[in-house]
């Protein structure tokens, strides 16, 4: 028993650093194939071992998952590093939990195929319905930085990666286990003909289909120029340390640097970080000096738009609250925030966009009919307002257009946080975007492997929607993308720095942006049928299925 249990401690510490390397160094994403089979060849030795509670295992397998990936949280937020390590690992470990359940009560394969699909629905409920979400870890994302491997997202969004994880590990982990067993003896060389072929084709199959696309792609060539500007001002000055002028000024430089020479009127893109300005009132635009300095500076640039980032503040007005999170600043007045993307061009044209994935704690408050009360109790507790954001998301997404050569160009601004959900982003191509750009501040985790993580799910979301996609960073690292997902050109981290190039339109609407997740959805129905057998097999033990030999 002794030697089980430290063979399942060996087990359990290998599976997590083969979960987290993918994450960490690039060229090592295929490991997610197999990274899986430690962990269940453990419970496998528990279980046979008569171990009753594999939890202190599996939740360990999680948190160093979860600490060694993400533990860059940590310098934007020490609470919300600790509660998104040990929350998101307590997530994973019910699910293996309702694995370890289903062992019990169904047979054969019937509870891996539980543990595969209850694992991508849970991916999936994070990417589209949770208000506490932190979908960075979804198995897919895995192959975020090896993107000729995945070429075939295009037709089932970042879950159709994870989906391959499950199918290659439980692949492997079941050939091991027939070998150990003496199963594969026992069987004709037909079958260990088909059942090595199948799993070749597992392994091998989306590798070859993917090099095969990214070699045939044709990109469309409808170009637009972009200027990207990299400010890099600390985020720890940016609200107290710098003035907004003094900001604006260095910005506005950058701009008049790279475009000194234009000369015609075409349609061009100027693109600025996320909440680079905090002086924006939504109801009255026109009174910020910040919005009327890059007016005045767009109209020396015809075609020329600014798209940027500010953290806004919106004024209601009436008796009764507006939102569970508005806060009053005056008898029958409201405010309410919002993270915002806005554009500008030099007629004075503007439009503006809120943020809608925010940052739980951070930018919103989950939830908010329960939660704003505990927030008010202990922010008084701090003698503060409050402790979490307020921001007020979008309901509808939208986009914002670059008009100039006389043409409308409609394109997709993704604020930060909003870059890691695929099928979320898609609505921006339905919308009409034919470019999708990404305005972020990374700064806030310092040089860790959070901000260069982010800069790959952009290309995740390149090859979902086959758009373009011009990356803004406010310290880096800001990027161009064409269509397969590669990463053309990048400005170094922690630099002034400024991109000029050019991206391609597109027009074209690929299979995952028409029909949606499909993986995920069908992963819903499978787990909803099985979690269905399982709670009639618990309350009914002696539940059979029907047999022809009865």
């Amino acid at each position: 028993m002794k030697d089980t249990k430290r063979n399942c401690w060996l087990l359990t510490v290998l599976s997590a650093v083969l979960m987290s390397l993918p994450w960490l160094v690039a060229g090592t994403s295929l490991l997610m194939l197999v990274a899986w089979v430690p962990l269940l060849w453990a419970e496998k030795m528990a279980a046979k071992a008569g171990i009753r509670r594999f939890w202190p295992w599996h939740y360990t397998a999680f948190v160093l998952w979860n600490a060694l990936t993400t533990f860059w949280i940590w310098n934007a937020t020490a609470g919300g590093a600790v509660f998104a390590i040990l929350a998101n690992a307590l997530q994973m470990s019910l699910i293996f939990g309702l694995f370890r359940l289903g062992k019990k009560r169904l047979g054969g394969v019937l509870p891996y195929l539980l543990l595969a699909a209850a694992w991508i629905a849970w991916e999936r409920w994070y990417l589209t319905s949770a208000q506490i979400s932190w979908p960075w870890l979804v198995l897919g994302n895995a192959f975020a930085k090896d993107i000729r491997l995945i070429q075939w997202y295009e037709y089932t969004g970042v879950l159709g990666g994870s989906l391959w994880v499950w199918a290659c590990n439980l692949g492997i982990f079941g050939l091991l286990s027939a070998l150990a067993e003496g199963r594969w003896t026992r069987w004709n060389g037909k079958a260990r003909a088909a059942a090595s072929a199948a799993l070749a084709l597992l392994l091998l199959g989306p590798i070859a289909a993917s090099e095969y696309r990214y070699a045939s792609y044709n990109e469309t060539t409808d170009p637009l120029p972009v200027v990207i500007a990299q400010p890099n001002i600390d985020p720890y000055n940016k609200f107290g340390g710098w003035s907004q002028s003094r900001q604006n000024a260095l910005l506005e430089e950058q701009i008049r640097t790279a475009l000194k020479d234009r000369s015609d009127s075409s349609a061009l893109l100027v693109l600025a970080p996320e909440t680079f300005t905090w002086d924006i009132t939504v109801n009255e635009i026109d009174s910020s000096a910040t919005f009327r300095r890059f007016r005045r500076l767009m109209a020396r640039y015809p075609g020329a738009n600014l798209i940027f980032g500010a953290a806004t503040k919106e004024y209601l007005y009436g008796a009764e609250k507006p939102s569970h999170t508005a806060l009053s600043v005056g008898k029958g007045v409201w405010q309410e925030s919002h993270n915002s993307a806005l554009v500008v061009d030099g007629s004075g044209r503007r439009d503006i966009f809120h943020k809608s994935k925010l940052v739980v704690g951070v930018e919103m408050i989950p939830y908010p009919a329960v939660f704003t009360k505990l927030d008010a109790l202990i922010g008084r507790m701090m003698g503060m307002g409050g402790v979490m954001g307020r921001d007020i998301g979008q309901p509808e997404i939208a986009c914002l257009d670059v008009v100039g050569g006389g043409r409308a160009i409609p394109v997709g601004c993704a604020v930060c946080y909003e870059s890691v959900y695929g099928e979320y982003c898609t609505g921006y191509v339905r919308k009409g975007a034919q470019l999708l750009t990404v305005i972020t501040n990374d700064a806030w985790w310092g040089n860790t492997p959070g901000y260069r993580q982010h800069l790959t799910y952009s290309s995740l979301r390149a090859i979902e929607t086959r758009r373009d996609i011009a990356r803004c960073g406010n310290t880096g690292i800001s990027a161009l993308i064409d269509q397969r997902g590669r990463i053309l050109e990048r400005s170094p981290w922690w630099e002034e720095a400024v991109l000029t190039g050019q991206v391609n339109l597109n027009t074209e609407e690929t299979f995952f942006v028409r029909h949606g997740d499909m993986t995920g959805r069908i992963s819903v129905l499978v787990f909803l049928l099985l979690a269905l057998l399982l709670c009639v097999r618990l309350l009914l033990p002696q539940f059979e299925f029907p047999s022809k030999n009865r």
